[in-house]
């Protein structure tokens, strides 16, 4: 008997111990991190954010069991969203102060991997394995077909964007045009959502064993507006939009259901979140206002995104935050996601939001965030050029937001905790607290350059580029990396 007995005690305490151990090694592993980027939706469209005429249960339950922030900001306008979130850097500092759909206008324009920060190369430092899908669009795969591995992503499933000349390009929903390793070429009969989602997924089963990083960058639920796999039968402009929101929401449950399965989901922080405003044909009822779709505008509906974070067991649940943040702050955060170390060259604009992720902050550490770039961008001399020499923005802090115009002068102030929908200019108020806020958004623009950085190209005709650029690189870098205002 008593042999049994130290027997089965031995048994307890080496099971207890590979418990232990086991959970030890889940805990310091460093999470994994998917990151997923709807296009052209805003907070009207997610029931948990007050939408009305639809209905996100996966999106609400991910944002009921982690945390929703309410002040996050990202920029009116596809390309200059993506920059700033791959780069860390405001669009006044790497030079995307304009939308530019690089293989549809050509020009010569391309995001330099070896002139912009990548919180990918970040990552892949760290040991992270990295992969990305969806919409790319600020280069150009014809030309750059490995221009993925370069920006620091190991696997890649995306679609090209309209490329000049192609018209199967075009398609990235029904029989949707392509690019991978193997090259770009049109998936017939498939639903572009379906591919990227199942790329995805592949990814995380052939990288379980390591850390990794996925970005999705979803194309639903912007235009053409076409019915989905769940809806093949709609046909009204409303009832697709519907549709494809509500597809969107199912590729969610998809993801998390994978990570499920490959018992990863307690150690992957999910993050949700959306590059700008829906179209501005596009409008939904949201807590009891009719919202219009705010895409290309600096107004909340157009900006003010709706941004979730999920992880059981590392993310806090049930919890809803007005800390300030702002897609700049992403590269700064995986970094610390990731314990891994931002090189010295890189100059970023954004802080880590990790703090508040772990639930060990509520509030920001930036005292304001702000916001700008939207609509295409000038062509001069064959070259992509800025708008204006300083692009209009806005700037807020988690009350007072202020409008700031071509010339540097702010327009106009906004108090959003009692005027949500901007309704009540207090540029002219005497109060107080307006006058001590409008000091406040001043010494912030002093901070900025006077003249925004203009978007920076290799010299060639579109369908080439110089092989030496070193010394283009290097002046590039250095009035890119100018912190201070230039008069």
């Amino acid at each position: 008997m008593i042999s049994i007995y130290r027997y089965s005690t031995f048994l307890l305490v080496a099971f207890l111990f590979i418990q232990c151990h086991s959970a030890k090694t889940v805990k310091e592993n460093p999470p994994n991190i998917l990151f997923v980027l709807l296009d052209d939706m805003g907070k009207e469209w997610v029931s948990e954010y007050g939408a009305e005429e639809i209905k996100t249960p996966t999106i609400d339950q991910l944002g009921q069991e982690g945390i929703i922030f309410e002040n996050a900001y990202s920029m009116p306008q596809c390309t200059p969203s993506r920059v700033a979130l791959l780069t860390g850097q405001y669009p006044w500092r790497n030079g995307w102060i304009n939308h530019y759909d690089v293989p549809r206008w050509g020009h010569g324009a391309r995001f330099d991997p070896e002139l912009n920060p990548s919180y990918a190369k970040i990552l892949q430092k760290a040991g992270y394995k990295t992969c990305a899908a969806g919409k790319w669009q600020i280069n150009d795969f014809r030309l750059e077909p490995t221009i993925m591995n370069d920006v620091g992503f190991d696997e890649y499933c995306m679609w090209t964007g309209y490329e000049e000349g192609i018209p199967a390009s075009a398609e990235r929903y029904w029989d949707p045009y392509i690019h991978t390793k193997e090259g770009s070429k049109t998936y017939k009969d498939q639903f572009g959502e379906d591919v990227f989602t199942d790329f995805i997924i592949d990814f995380m089963k052939g990288n379980k064993e390591d850390p990794f990083m996925v970005y999705y960058a979803m194309c639903l639920p912007h235009g053409p507006l076409v019915p989905t796999p769940l809806e093949p039968n709609v046909t009204n402009k409303m009832d697709k939009h519907k549709a494809m929101v509500k597809y969107t929401d199912y590729i969610l449950d998809r993801l998390t259901n994978s990570l499920e399965e490959l018992g990863l989901r307690e150690n992957t922080i999910i993050i949700w979140t959306t590059d700008n405003g829906t179209a501005g044909n596009i409008s939904g009822m949201r807590n009891g206002t009719k919202v219009k779709g705010g895409k290309t505008r600096l107004t909340e509906n157009g900006i003010n995104a709706p941004f979730i974070v999920n992880c059981p067991g590392l993310v806090p649940e049930g919890v809803k935050t007005t800390a300030l943040m702002d897609f700049t702050d992403m590269l700064p955060t995986f970094a610390d996601i990731a314990k891994a170390d931002i090189p010295e060259e890189y100059i970023t604009d954004g802080v880590s939001i990790a703090d508040i992720i772990f639930g060990q902050s509520n509030q920001s550490k930036k005292e304001y965030i702000q916001a700008l770039g939207s609509n295409p961008a000038l062509i001069k001399d064959k070259r992509v050029a800025n708008t204006f020499t300083f692009r209009d923005r806005v700037l807020r802090d988690e009350q007072y937001k202020v409008f700031v115009n071509t010339s540097g002068e702010i327009y106009a102030l906004y108090d959003l905790i009692n005027d949500p929908y901007e309704k009540v200019n207090l540029i002219d108020s005497q109060a107080q607290t307006c006058i001590d806020a409008i000091r406040k958004f001043k010494r912030g623009l002093e901070q900025m350059p006077a003249i925004d950085n203009a978007p920076v190209y290799i010299k060639g005709d579109a369908n080439t580029w110089d092989i030496d650029t070193t010394k283009h690189n290097a002046v590039a870098r250095k009035n890119m990396n100018k912190p201070n205002r230039v008069d």
